[in-house]
C-alpha cells in the first residue's frame, strides 16, 4: 500500500527559498565591504518613483507599503504586474532578494529576477504563499551572465476573484552568500521503502566513509532482531559522488510490515518484506493516465480529489480541439483532435511521444496474454480507475484506446496533401505560465506539420491495437488496422519528412532525423498484426534487424528498434529466424545484469557517467528488457534483477528518495505540472499516487533556471530537485510512466501474495493445418508429488486464430484467453501421468503457431 507522505525538507544557505520571521534575516556579507540595493525606493518613500505596474493594478502607498488592486478573472501571472527595470547583474556575482508583502487572500504570486526579452531568461523565480499577515521573503542566487537590463517582477495575475496585493521593504542587495541546496537525503542506510520479496535478493547501500565492514542488524517492527550480519565495502563511487557499503541481507525470510535495517549508526525508513504493494502501485501507475486525459470532465469519485472540468472542448475560455487548424495556415482543412492524453506537465498532445506511450501501456495487456506468469485476470474490466467499467473490456485497453482514437485523428485526411500521414503534434500557440488547469488555457491550438516519425507511430501503436481489440469491438480493430496500413503506404511515400530539432512556442520539438528505427517497429507490428509477407520481408531486411539495439536505456521516443524486438520476441508469431531475435534480447538482458551487478546501487543505468533527461525511465526501460527475458526463459536471475532494479526507483539511491509519488517515506511529489500544481496553490493536488518523476539529469546543457540555480556541480545521481519549476529533472510524462506501469504489473505478477502454479507442465502442438483452419493437440503433465484436482488450464490464443470445437475437455474463449477445464471428464491428475486433449481451431491466411505459454492453475 502507499505510504503516508513524509513532510520534503530543504535546507539552504542563508535561509534561501525559505519562508523568514516577519522581521527578515540578514543575509551574510562580504568581510571587506558593504552590500549595495539595486532597488530604487525599495521602501516607498518617495511614493511609487521607479516602479511601473500593467495598467489593470490602481492602488497607492501609505505607511512605506504600496497596495494594489488586482482584478479577477485573468488566466495567467503575467496577466498583472508590479516591477523595477535596467537592474545591473554580474555573471558569478550572488544576490539576496528581500521583501515584505501581504494578500488580502490566501494564494501565491510569482517573483522573478529576468530579462524582458524574448525568451525571457531568468535569474531567479520564487512562488511565495501569501496571507493577511505581513511576511517577509528572502531569496539569494548567483547570476549566470552579465545582465544590464535585468528586471524585478511581481507577476500576481492568474487568481479567479479580485484581491489587493500589498508590498514593502524591497531589496536587491549585493555581495550575498551563494546559495547552496542541501537535499534531504535522510538516513544514510538506503533501501527501497515500499517492499522486498521474501525470495528474491534484499541489498541496501549504506553512505559512509569507513573503510571495514560495519556490522547492520535487521529490525521487525516491534525493534526485534530479525537478522545481522556485516557491509561490503564498495569504496568510492562515482555517479552518486558518495563512499558506499552494501548491505544484503537476502537470507532473511521474516515477512511484514515496518522493518528497518541500522548500520554506522544510522536506521533506515522502514520497508515491508512480501505483501501485495506492486499490486497497488501496477493499478495506480496505469491509473495515473485518466486524469491526464484532454477532451473528457475527470470524475472526482473515480479519481479522488483529482476531478476537474473537462480541457480543450470549444467552451470558453479554451479555444479548443474540435477544429484545430494547421500552424501558419500550412492546410486549408482543420482536423478535430479532441481526446487523447496531456503529454506531461503541459496542455500539447504529441504523436511521437503518444506513440510509444500507448504502445507501452498495451504491452501490458500483451505480457499478460503471453508471458508465463502474466495474469490478464489482473487487467480485467473492472481493475483500474476509470469510468468505462462494466463494458466487458480490460480497463488497460479502455485507457489505451483513449489515446489511440486521438492518434488516428492525427491523420491528413485523403484527397489532402501528404494525405495518410500523421500530423506532428498539437498545442498552443504561446507556453502558458504554472499553475493553470486544462479548462483555463485560452491559447489558439494548431496542428503541427505531418511528420514521417509521427506517421510511423501512428502505423505502429494502431497496429498493436488492431489486433488486441479484435475479440472485443471488431470494427474498431479494423479502423485501426486501416489506418495503420494507410500511414505505412503514406511514409513509404515519404520517408524523409523530418520534424525540426526546434518548434515554435508552445510546445517541445520531438525532432528527429533518423526514422529507421521507427520503419522497424511499424513493420514489426503490421507484421505481428497481419502476418503479411512484405511486413515480414521488411523487418528481415532492415538494417537494424541483427544490429545490437540494447544498448543505455534500451530505448525512448526517439529510438524504438527495441522495442519492436521486445515484441518479435514475445508475441507468437512464424518470422524466420525468430530464435535469433530471442538471443538479441537476452543477450541485452545480460548485458544489463553484469552492469548492474557491478554496482552497489543495484543500477544498470549510468555508468557513462551521464544521466539523462527522464533518467529514470531509461533505469526502467532497461528493466523492461530484463523482464522480457525472464518472460522468455524463466530463469530466476532476470526476475532478481528486474526487483533489484526497482529498488533504485524506490529509495536505493544518492538522494533516498523514492520517485514515485505515494510509494515510501520520503518520495517525490511536486513534478512540474499546470495542474498537479499544490507547491504554487495549495487549492490544487500534488501529482496522483503512482506517478513518476524524470529523476536525475546531468545534462547541464537542458537544465531549467531551477537546476541552474541548485544544481551547479552535482555528482549525476544528486542532480536532481523535487520542485515544480524543474522540468528537467522533475517532470511527470506520459512515456516516463509507460515502464514504470510495465515493470510495477510485472512485478505483481512475482509477488509472493499470488498464488504460484501448480507442479504441472503444459505443451501445444500443431499436428496440421490449412487454408482457414488447424489442428492442435494439448499434453499437461504433473511435474509434482502430489495429485491435482480441479485442474484448469489457461492460455492466449496468436493473433488471427480462435476455437472451432474441442474433444476431452471443456475450452472457452474470452477475448484473447482460452480456459481449459473439465480435463478427462474432470478426473485427478496423478503425479508423472499426463492429461490429452484436442481441438480445432479456425485461422486466418498466415501460418497458425503455438501460444507462448501455458498456465496451469488446480484446487
Amino acid at each position: 500500500m502507499p505510504r503516508p507522505h513524509s513532510r520534503r525538507r530543504l535546507v539552504v544557505a542563508v535561509m534561501t527559498a525559505l519562508l523568514l520571521g516577519a522581521a527578515g534575516a540578514p543575509a551574510a556579507q562580504a568581510q571587506d565591504e558593504e552590500p549595495t540595493n539595486l532597488i530604487t525606493n525599495g521602501d516607498f518613500a518617495s511614493g511609487t518613483t521607479g516602479w511601473w505596474s500593467t495598467a489593470n493594478l490602481t492602488g497607492a502607498v501609505a505607511d512605506g507599503e504600496w497596495c494594489l488592486d488586482v482584478p479577477g478573472g485573468t488566466l495567467n501571472a503575467w496577466d498583472a504586474i508590479v516591477g523595477q527595470n535596467d537592474l545591473p547583474l554580474a555573471a558569478g556575482e550572488s544576490y539576496e532578494l528581500r521583501f515584505t508583502a501581504r494578500a488580502s487572500a490566501d494564494l501565491s504570486v510569482r517573483a522573478l529576477v529576468q530579462r524582458d526579452v524574448d525568451p525571457w531568461p531568468t535569474a531567479i523565480e520564487e512562488f511565495p504563499a501569501l496571507s493577511a499577515e505581513a511576511q517577509s521573503f528572502s531569496y539569494a542566487f548567483t547570476a549566470s551572465a552579465d545582465w544590464t537590463d535585468a528586471q524585478l517582477a511581481f507577476q500576481i495575475g492568474r487568481h479567479a476573484e479580485p484581491w489587493q496585493f500589498c508590498l514593502s521593504e524591497v531589496q536587491l542587495l549585493t555581495g550575498a552568500e551563494p546559495p547552496v541546496y542541501e537535499p534531504d537525503t535522510g538516513p544514510r542506510v538506503r533501501v527501497n521503502q515500499v517492499a522486498y520479496f521474501p525470495d528474491a535478493p534484499k541489498r541496501a547501500t549504506l553512505v559512509t566513509d569507513a573503510t571495514d565492514p560495519v556490522p547492520w542488524q535487521l529490525n521487525d517492527a516491534a525493534g526485534t532482531l530479525v537478522a545481522e550480519g556485516d557491509s561490503e565495502p564498495y569504496g568510492d563511487e562515482s555517479t552518486s559522488g558518495e563512499s558506499v557499503h552494501v548491505i544484503d541481507f537476502s537470507a532473511a525470510t521474516a515477512t511484514g510490515e515496518g522493518f528497518t535495517i541500522t548500520a554506522d549508526g544510522e536506521t533506515s525508513y522502514p520497508f515491508a518484506i512480501g505483501g501485495n504493494a506492486y499490486g497497488d502501485l501496477a493499478v495506480d501507475a496505469m491509473s495515473f493516465y485518466y486524469p491526464q486525459r484532454s477532451g473528457i470532465a475527470i470524475d472526482d469519485a473515480i479519481a479522488p480529489g483529482y476531478g476537474r472540468e473537462a480541457g480543450h472542448v470549444d467552451a470558453a475560455p479554451n479555444q479548443g480541439d474540435g477544429a484545430v487548424p494547421c500552424y501558419a495556415d500550412a492546410c486549408d482543412y482543420t482536423l478535430d483532435v479532441t481526446g487523447g492524453w496531456y503529454d506531461a506537465g503541459d496542455h500539447g498532445k504529441y504523436v511521437v511521444n503518444g506513440g510509444i506511450s500507448v504502445a507501452q501501456l498495451m504491452s501490458v495487456y500483451e505480457r499478460a496474454l503471453h508471458a508465463p506468469t502474466g495474469d490478464a485476470g489482473r487487467l480485467a474490466d473492472g481493475s483500474l480507475r476509470v469510468p468505462e467499467h462494466g463494458d466487458g473490456v480490460p480497463d488497460v485497453l479502455d485507457e489505451a484506446r483513449w489515446e489511440v482514437e486521438f492518434l488516428l485523428s492525427m491523420q491528413v485526411p485523403a484527397g489532402e496533401e501528404l494525405a495518410g500521414m500523421a500530423h506532428h503534434k498539437i498545442h498552443d500557440e504561446k507556453w502558458t505560465g504554472l499553475p493553470l488547469l486544462p479548462a483555463d488555457d485560452p491559447q489558439p491550438r494548431y496542428l503541427q506539420p505531418p511528420s514521417t516519425a509521427a506517421t510511423l507511430n501512428l502505423a505502429a501503436a494502431a497496429a498493436q491495437a488492431a489486433r488486441l481489440f479484435a475479440p472485443y469491438d471488431a470494427a474498431f480493430a479494423a479502423e485501426c488496422l486501416e489506418a495503420a496500413e494507410t500511414a505505412w503506404e503514406a511514409a513509404l511515400a515519404h520517408p524523409d519528412v523530418y520534424a525540426p530539432e526546434t518548434s515554435p512556442d508552445g510546445g517541445g520539438p520531438y525532432g528527429d532525423s533518423d526514422v529507421a528505427d521507427e520503419f522497424y517497429w511499424a513493420a514489426t507490428e503490421l507484421f505481428l498484426t497481419t502476418g503479411t509477407k512484405s511486413y515480414e520481408e521488411y523487418v528481415l531486411g532492415s538494417k537494424l534487424h541483427d544490429a545490437d539495439s540494447f544498448g543505455a536505456g534500451a530505448f525512448h521516443w526517439g529510438s524504438v528498434a527495441a522495442l519492436a524486438k521486445l515484441d518479435l520476441a514475445l508475441v507468437p508469431n512464424a518470422l524466420p529466424g525468430r530464435d535469433e531475435v530471442v538471443a538479441q534480447v537476452i543477450t541485452g538482458a545480460d548485458n544489463y545484469l553484469e552492469l548492474q551487478a557491478a554496482s552497489p546501487w543495484g543500477l544498470s543505468y549510468g555508468s557513462s557517467g551521464t544521466f539523462d533527461w527522464g533518467s529514470n525511465s531509461a533505469v526502467l526501460n532497461e528493466l523492461v528488457v530484463v523482464a522480457t527475458a525472464f518472460d522468455l526463459t524463466g530463469e530466476t536471475q532476470y526476475r532478481d534483477g528486474v526487483l533489484t532494479g526497482l529498488d533504485y526507483i524506490m529509495g536505493r539511491n544518492a538522494l533516498g528518495n523514492s520517485y514515485v509519488t505515494g510509494y515510501g517515506s520520503h518520495d517525490s511529489r511536486n513534478m512540474h505540472s499546470r495542474w498537479y500544481a499544490n507547491q504554487l496553490d495549495p487549492s490544487l493536488p500534488n501529482p496522483p499516487a503512482g506517478t513518476l518523476a524524470g529523476g536525475p539529469n546531468s545534462v547541464t546543457a537542458t537544465w531549467d533556471p531551477v537546476a541552474q540555480r541548485w544544481l551547479g556541480g552535482c555528482a549525476p545521481q544528486r542532480c536532481y530537485i523535487d520542485d515544480i519549476g524543474s522540468w528537467a529533472t522533475n517532470e511527470l510524462t506520459i512515456n516516463w510512466n509507460a515502464p514504470l506501469a510495465q515493470i510495477a504489473n510485472f512485478a505483481a505478477d512475482q509477488s509472493p501474495s499470488v498464488s504460484a502454479s501448480p507442479s504441472c507442465k503444459g505443451e501445444y502442438k500443431i499436428n496440421g493445418q490449412w487454408p482457414g483452419g488447424f489442428n492442435a493437440q494439448i499434453t499437461v503433465t504433473n511435474t509434482g508429488d502430489e495429485a491435482l484436482e480441479g485442474l484448469t488450464l489457461r492460455w492466449a490464443l496468436p493473433t488471427g486464430q480462435s476455437i472451432e470445437h474441442s474433444w476431452s475437455v471443456k475450452l472457452v474463449q474470452q477475448g484473447h484467453t482460452v480456459t481449459a477445464t473439465e480435463l478427462a471428464g474432470g478426473s485427478a491428475l496423478k503425479p508423472g501421468r499426463t492429461f490429452t486433449f484436442g481441438l480445432i481451431g479456425v485461422k486466418d491466411a498466415r501460418t497458425a503457431v503455438a501460444p507462448a505459454s501455458i498456465a496451469c492453475m488446480a484446487d
